[in-house]
């Protein structure tokens, strides 16, 4: 055992764990974090939203050099890919900021310990090391922090070849002809363009009626529209059955959920990615009485604890949206509990991106949930095609939508299509975070010309003041 004890340990260092931990450390606890994996930042940092957003914007980059710069008077006799170099480049912006990590765990004094964190008591952690050896921790506090994993289908299992999950999507050694995608949410449709822009034939297959399924509905439609003219081809209520799997391939069996027609799609790889669940098998929750639902999240009090007091949980491992940015507030929040000041996220501002081209971007209720809560709203929207900037960018589809409380036009959602929407949504998120009106909104300065003027104009347009063209 340890001799010494800490005030906070952290098992698992993604953006929760290693966010919260340095959080803890400037607040003055001794800290340290367990992470089982040999380098820090957890799935979104190693195999999720950074390596992701990497191959989304080289690809993008691949697909205007061939199908854009001519449009800008940029002429090339040729265009080839070059996807070790691609990959390489994604490779080199993971380690600079694995590395980052570890320079800021050494700044703020934050201990590591490499191995797999279990539970052996409230205030004991064991760290199985992958020699074998074990080594027990004393703690005064502990905070949960392991993330997620990817669902796997128990009639479509992973051979990280043919089948694969998000994380063998990432390095394809290989464009693939055909790439059938299980599922239609943000991951499918992420890395579904990615392989798309680089020559692949994509088909989605989802169970619900729309992509993207919880969005604004009328958006979603939007996005739908711009995705099948991009190329990319949809199955919309259709249920997986199986699939066929050769060396080279497989054959995927789905059923029509209309009519039960049972159909099939050829295709060189199968993507899964039918969303993720709780990484919190084998933690040791029993040991101290810390309950899950049926999903496997932890269940936690308004403070994040959990039914042991000193012992909280954050992130993709307890319910609500599994995002990074969710998981960094929690984790932020929870070690200025422990250092006894107000922690708090504030779920209603939580804002989703998924990084297509455009992008789609949403914060607060959609129209849908508005209607049944029974809540009255105005409506204002604006087209990117009417915006300046969007011309000259020679992107201008989609639009911005500001939903607001009829009496007091407080803004209450906003959703977003369009170039760069993940950005400006920020704007609306902040107007929300402070109680603003979409009156508030459109009577701020937006410089001329940028795309924030459409959020201006959408805002504007809740009281039918935009300025159409």
């Amino acid at each position: 055992m340890s001799a010494e004890e800490f005030d906070l340990i952290v098992i698992g260092s993604g953006p929760a764990g290693y966010t919260g931990a340095i959080r803890a450390a400037q607040l003055g606890l001794n800290t340290a974090v367990i992470e089982k994996d040999a380098t820090l930042g957890g799935t979104c940092l190693n195999v999720g939203c950074i390596p992701s957003k990497a191959l989304l914007q080289s690809s993008e980059h691949y697909h205007a050099a061939k199908a854009d710069f001519a449009d800008h008077g940029i002429m090339l006799d040729s265009v080839k890919l070059d996807l070790g170099k691609m990959m390489e480049r994604k490779s080199g912006i993971v380690k600079e900021l694995t590395d980052g990590i570890n320079y800021l765990f050494d700044k703020n004094k934050i201990k590591r310990f490499e191995g797999l964190g279990t539970l052996k008591s409230a205030t004991e952690v064991t760290v199985k090391k992958s020699d074998g050896s074990e080594e027990i921790l004393k703690t005064k506090n502990i905070m949960l922090a392991t993330g997620s994993v990817p669902n796997e289908l128990p009639f479509l299992k992973y051979d990280g070849k043919v089948v694969v999950s998000s994380t063998e999507a990432l390095s394809l050694p290989e464009v693939p002809k055909k790439l059938v995608v299980v599922g239609g949410g943000v991951i499918g449709l992420e890395l579904g363009s990615v392989w798309m822009r680089l020559g692949a034939e994509v088909t989605v297959v989802e169970y619900t009626d729309m992509i993207c399924g919880g969005m604004d509905r009328s958006t979603s439609k939007r996005m739908l529209q711009i995705l099948k003219k991009q190329g990319m081809n949809f199955v919309l209520s259709a249920a997986v059955t199986g699939a066929e799997v050769k060396s080279d391939g497989a054959t995927v069996q789905y059923k029509m959920l209309k009519d039960e027609k049972e159909e099939s799609i050829d295709c060189d790889v199968v993507l899964v990615a039918t969303g993720r669940r709780p990484y919190s098998d084998g933690l040791g929750l029993d040991s101290v009485g810390i309950p899950t639902d049926k999903r496997g999240c932890v269940e936690i009090d308004d403070h994040f604890r959990t039914s042991t007091k000193n012992i909280y949980a954050v992130g993709d491992l307890v319910a609500g949206p599994m995002l990074a940015h969710k998981a960094e507030e929690e984790g932020v929040a929870v070690a200025e509990i422990i250092a006894g000041h107000a922690g708090h996220v504030n779920y209603h501002t939580v804002p989703g991106i998924i990084y297509t081209w455009p992008e789609v971007a949403s914060v607060g209720y959609t129209e849908e949930q508005l209607k049944e809560k029974g809540i009255k709203y105005n409506s204002g929207t604006f087209p990117f095609t009417a915006n300046g900037r969007a011309k000259a960018l020679g992107h201008t589809d989609g639009q911005v939508k500001i939903l607001a409380d009829k009496e007091s036009d407080k803004v209450l959602g906003a959703h977003i299509v369009g170039p760069s929407a993940g950005d400006l949504i920020a704007e609306v998120t902040m107007a929300m975070e402070f109680g603003a009106s979409a009156e508030d909104v459109g009577r701020a300065f937006h410089a001329h010309p940028t795309l924030s003027e459409i959020v201006r104009e959408a805002a504007l347009n809740v009281s039918k003041r935009a300025r159409q063209m």
